[in-house]
C-alpha cells in the first residue's frame, strides 16, 4: 500500500484538473466570495502522524460539520434526554427542509440537518447567555484541535444573519411546537456562530480525532466515553450528508459531516481522522470533488468500515 502521503498527493494530482467544478454556497453571500478553485487534504491518525497536500492550511467555514462538536457537547449537558427533542433517523430530505417539521409536531429527524442542529444550539444555550454558549462552542472546538487560533469568522456570521430566512422560519416554527426553551432569536445567534467557525483542514482532522480514537485524544486524555464516540460516528454515516448520506456511505463507507463551506470532516475508527475541502458543491450541498476524495482515499488504503 502507498503511504499516506503519496497517497493523498496522488489524488490531489488526479483531481487537479477539475478543481473549481460545482457550485459554491452562494446564498450565504460572504460564501460566495471563496475561491471555488482551492482544495485541500489533512489526515492525521490515532497513532501521532500528520499528512496534508494542498490548501490545507487555509481557514475556511466549516458551517454544518460544527454540528458535530455542538452535538457532542449537548449530550454531554443533557445526556440521552436530548432525544426527547431530537430523533436520530435519516431525513431523507435536503437540510433546510420544514416538510417534517409539519408531520413530526415540531420535532427534527436528526441533529445535523439545520432544525435538528438549531435545537442543539438551543439545548447549549440552557442556563447561558447566547455569547457564553458561543464562547463554550468555541473553547471545546479549540481544546479538541489544540490550537487557540480557531476563531469564529464574524463577516461569515453577519451574513448567515442577513441572509438566514428559511433558518429562521425552522426555528419560529419549532418554538411554536414548544421543542425550543429560548426565543429563537437567541438560539439562532448560537446557530449562526457556530457555523461561522474557521478552521483549516490541518485543525479540523485534528479535532475530529476523539471520534476515530474511542472518544480520547491521542494523550490518552478522555473527551467522551466510547460508546458516546461510536453513536455519534454512527449518526455521522447514517446522517452526514443530508438526503445523499446513503449514497455516501454506498461510495466511501466511512462516518462522516458535510458543510455546505465545501469541508467534510471523515472519520475511519480506531485509525484516523481526515478532512477535505473543496468549495464547489454538489447539488445536495456536499463537496463533490471533497467526496470524490474521501471515496479514493478509503478504497486505496482500505478504511472503508465494511472491509
Amino acid at each position: 500500500m502507498l503511504s499516506i502521503q503519496r497517497l493523498i498527493e496522488d489524488i490531489h494530482s488526479q483531481l487537479k484538473p477539475e478543481f473549481g467544478s460545482g457550485k459554491v454556497a452562494d446564498y450565504i453571500p460572504e460564501l460566495a466570495k471563496v475561491d471555488p478553485h482551492k482544495f485541500g487534504i489533512a489526515v492525521e491518525t490515532i497513532d501521532g502522524a500528520s499528512f496534508f497536500v494542498g490548501d490545507a492550511e487555509d481557514a475556511f467555514s466549516i458551517q454544518s460539520i460544527s454540528k458535530v462538536f455542538g452535538l457532542t457537547l449537548a449530550l454531554g449537558k443533557h445526556g440521552d434526554a436530548l432525544w426527547r427533542r431530537v430523533g436520530r433517523e435519516p431525513s431523507g430530505g435536503s437540510f433546510n427542509s420544514i416538510v417534517q417539521l409539519e408531520s413530526e409536531n415540531g420535532v427534527p429527524r436528526n441533529p445535523f440537518i439545520n432544525a435538528g442542529a438549531i435545537v442543539i444550539s438551543d439545548a447549549i444555550l440552557a442556563g447561558h447567555r447566547p455569547r457564553e454558549a458561543i464562547g463554550q462552542i468555541l473553547r471545546f472546538v479549540r481544546y479538541v484541535a489544540e490550537d487557540e487560533a480557531i476563531v469564529v469568522d464574524a463577516a461569515v456570521a453577519r451574513s448567515e444573519q442577513r441572509t438566514g430566512f428559511r433558518n429562521m422560519a425552522l426555528a419560529n416554527y419549532m418554538k411554536s411546537f414548544g421543542n425550543l426553551a429560548h426565543d429563537a432569536e437567541l438560539t439562532l445567534g448560537v446557530y449562526f456562530h457556530q457555523c461561522a467557525i474557521a478552521m483549516t483542514c490541518r485543525q479540523l482532522a485534528k479535532a475530529g480525532l476523539f471520534l476515530a480514537n474511542g472518544g480520547r485524544m491521542r494523550s490518552g486524555h478522555s473527551i467522551i466515553p466510547r460508546e458516546r464516540a461510536r453513536r455519534i460516528c454512527a449518526l455521522m454515516l447514517t446522517c452526514g450528508h443530508y438526503d445523499a448520506s446513503g449514497d455516501f456511505a454506498f461510495r466511501v463507507g466511512l462516518p462522516a459531516k458535510s458543510g455546505v463551506g465545501g469541508g467534510i470532516l471523515a472519520v475511519a475508527p480506531g485509525l484516523a481522522s481526515i478532512a477535505v475541502w473543496s468549495p464547489g458543491l454538489d447539488r445536495h450541498g456536499n463537496s463533490q470533488l471533497g467526496t470524490r476524495a474521501l471515496q479514493a482515499l478509503a478504497e486505496r488504503a482500505g478504511w472503508s468500515i465494511f472491509d
